[in-house]
Order: structure tokens, then C-alpha cells, then sequence
């Protein structure tokens, strides 16, 4: 799904013209992979435009950044108040943000010098469901995939860094290929994981189970948004270690991630889970999820919060003043 550009990006400390949000050719990140990012909604929700669990979002992009021992000087609020404002003077409603922390300019060798400067950087667009709308009502096409999740000792899974997803770029490719909409694969010792992009959830006898953080996941705060819900409707729930065959007695099976947020998956290596058709504790997760937005479920664990509102920068009123100007 493409990117819908918006007006601007907080870029270096400040709000700058979507397209003047550039790096150098040399920048680390791109030779090493070495950045970690955050992925984060903000839903146009009964009561206003207001951000899903913000605030855990900007705490693990900071967990992931001390993993990498990246000398950071932002704080979670600060981080947290740069994306109420690019949100805000984008006057986006709905929008999907992504702030990146990365290594920059400044050395060619594999490990960052004092001199590398480090980044950070934080983009807010229109994006919508990333396993398409359909894929969210009937359900989507998986495979297991060949390729495996790093193993815990190759390098930390728990940190949301640029380079894990390497191996998720051969896992869509593979399943692409085959004509499946996504994947799902295994860890090290061939034991379910997660997708390439969303943590996997399992039903089976009227129990969830889910793969704990020892099966080389990142601990999705979606993950961890379903997981509460679930409980709160009185489900039982149970995170382990799970073989592959699990996915072929199940009963139900999705998947979920801020970007994908809640999608059932109707089949599984060219077998129909069940009947093919999204199951009924499926729907009624999906249904207390985006009923936190329609306001038909009740945010008694405080995961909303409202954007603020922002009186935009004298640079960028000039910019909307000469954009309007019919002169």
C-alpha cells in the first residue's frame, strides 16, 4: 500500500516540507540497518481524532533504542508532544505515524563513532488497513514460510530495529509468490513465531494461545491490547511455545499489529481453518477493538488519548498563506 504524503515531517527538531525530510547517501542506517521504529495509529474516534496506547509505543521505541545502546537525549514526553504536534499540524484526523530513531552521517565503519550522528525523525500520513479492508471482514491466505525468526542469540528480537525486518522482506516475497496474502513463521527450533509484520494468535476448545516472547516475537502492544480484551471477556488465554501443526487443528487463527491491526486468517497452507471463515472469538475481539474507537467499549485501561491542538509555527503558516496566495 503506497504512502499518501502529507504536508510536513518533524525532521532535526523541527517541522519541515515532507520532501526536504532527507538524509545523506552515507547515512549509517542505511549501510547497517542500525535504526529502530515505532508504528502508531490515530483514530478519528467518536469523540475526536485520539492516538492508541501512545505513550507505551514511545516507551518501547526508547526500550529499543537503549538495546542498541543509542544515546538518545529525547524523553518519552518529549517524543510523545513531537507526535501530537506533527499529527496535528498536518491536520490529519486519522493517521498512521512513524518516528524512527537512526544512525546518520558521520562514519563508514560497522559500529557508530562518536562522530555518527544520531537521529530522529517522526513522518504522520493516511494509511489504512494494511491487509486491506476485505482481508479484515473475511479473513486472509497464509503460509508457513522457509524462512525462519532470528534465533535470540543472532540479535534481539524484543528491539523494533530496522534490520529484523530483513527476514520479513523474504517471508512476503515467499508467500506473495505462492499466492498468499502473508506468512507465518517459525523460530530457530521450529516452533510457531509470529508474521512478518503481526503477532499470531491461536483458538482452539474455546482457548486463545498466543506464542510467548521466548519464540523470538517483538511483544506487540496490539498483541498486548488483545490479550487484556481478551481476558476482560472472560476468555482464557494462555502464552507458550507451540508446534506447527497447532495452526492445522485450530479452530480460529489471526493475527495482530497497529498496522494490521485485527485480521482473521481463513486458511493456512492451502487448508481452511475450520470453515474458512472468520470464527466467533475473532469477531468478538475485533469487535471490543475498534469499538474503543467507535466508543462502544469502554477505555477503562486509558489507551486513547486525544491529540492535542497545536497553533502551527510561523514557517509553516507562511507556507499555507503563499500555497493559497492566487497571486
Amino acid at each position: 500500500m503506497s504512502i499518501k504524503p502529507s504536508n510536513w515531517i518533524w525532521h532535526r527538531g523541527t517541522l519541515v516540507p515532507w520532501e526536504e525530510a532527507t538524509v545523506h547517501v552515507l547515512s549509517h542506517a542505511l549501510h547497517y540497518g542500525t535504526s529502530v521504529f515505532e508504528g502508531i495509529r490515530c483514530y478519528n474516534t467518536s469523540t475526536g481524532p485520539a492516538f492508541f496506547r501512545l505513550r507505551e509505543h514511545s516507551k518501547r521505541l526508547l526500550e529499543s533504542a537503549s538495546i542498541y545502546k543509542m544515546p538518545v537525549t529525547y524523553d518519552e514526553d518529549q517524543i510523545s508532544e513531537a507526535i501530537h504536534k506533527v499529527v496535528a499540524v498536518n491536520g490529519l484526523e486519522g493517521a498512521y505515524v512513524r518516528p524512527i530513531i537512526f544512525y546518520g552521517y558521520g562514519s563508514i565503519g560497522v559500529m557508530p563513532t562518536a562522530v555518527t550522528r544520531l537521529e530522529l525523525s517522526i513522518a504522520a500520513f493516511e494509511w489504512g488497513a494494511y491487509l486491506g479492508a476485505k482481508g479484515l471482514d473475511e479473513g486472509i491466505d497464509t503460509c508457513v514460510t522457509s524462512w525462519q525468526r532470528a534465533a535470540p542469540n543472532t540479535h534481539p528480537q524484543l528491539a523494533k530495529a530496522g534490520g529484523n525486518y530483513l527476514a520479513s522482506f523474504f517471508m512476503v516475497d515467499e508467500a506473495r509468490r505462492h499466492g498468499y496474502t502473508e506468512a507465518i513463521a517459525l523460530n530457530s527450533q521450529g516452533f510457531l513465531s509470529e508474521g512478518p509484520g503481526e503477532n499470531l494468535f491461536i483458538v482452539r476448545n474455546g482457548k486463545i494461545y498466543t506464542p510467548s516472547i521466548h519464540c523470538s516475537i517483538l511483544e506487540g502492544i496490539t498483541r498486548d491490547t488483545v490479550i487484556q480484551l481478551a481476558q476482560s471477556l472472560g476468555y482464557e488465554l494462555e502464552e507458550g511455545t507451540y508446534p506447527r501443526e497447532l495452526l492445522y487443528l485450530a479452530d480460529e487463527l489471526f493475527f495482530t499489529g497497529t498496522a494490521a491491526e485485527i485480521v482473521p486468517i481463513r486458511s493456512v497452507d492451502g487448508r481452511k481453518v475450520k470453515d474458512g471463515k472468520p470464527g466467533p472469538i475473532t469477531r468478538a475481539l475485533q469487535k471490543a477493538f475498534f469499538g474503543l474507537f467507535k466508543g462502544e467499549t469502554e477505555d477503562r485501561w486509558g489507551w486513547l488519548e486525544p491529540l492535542k491542538k497545536f497553533e502551527a509555527p510561523p514557517h509553516i503558516l507562511e507556507a499555507s498563506y503563499a500555497s493559497s496566495d492566487p497571486s
